[in-house]
């Protein structure tokens, strides 16, 4: 993830309640097992479990 610094990607995650969700987000920092981010999809800094993350894919552009 560390390579994704300043980058906005798309996840796949699996939230707390077991709910998978789509988000673009741009990650901020990266540390052992969190990503700060800021969702684009929520309009709001966010927190991530790496754990939680399923899936990564790079977003060339987002609208």
């Amino acid at each position: 993830m560390h390579r994704h610094i300043g980058r906005i990607i798309e996840i796949i995650y699996l939230d707390s309640k077991g709910i998978f969700t789509k988000r673009h987000i741009r990650v901020d920092s990266v540390n052992a097992d969190m990503v700060k981010a800021y969702c684009l999809t929520a309009k709001a800094p966010r927190v991530f479990r790496i754990d939680r993350i399923m899936a990564v894919q790079a977003v060339k552009r987002y609208a």
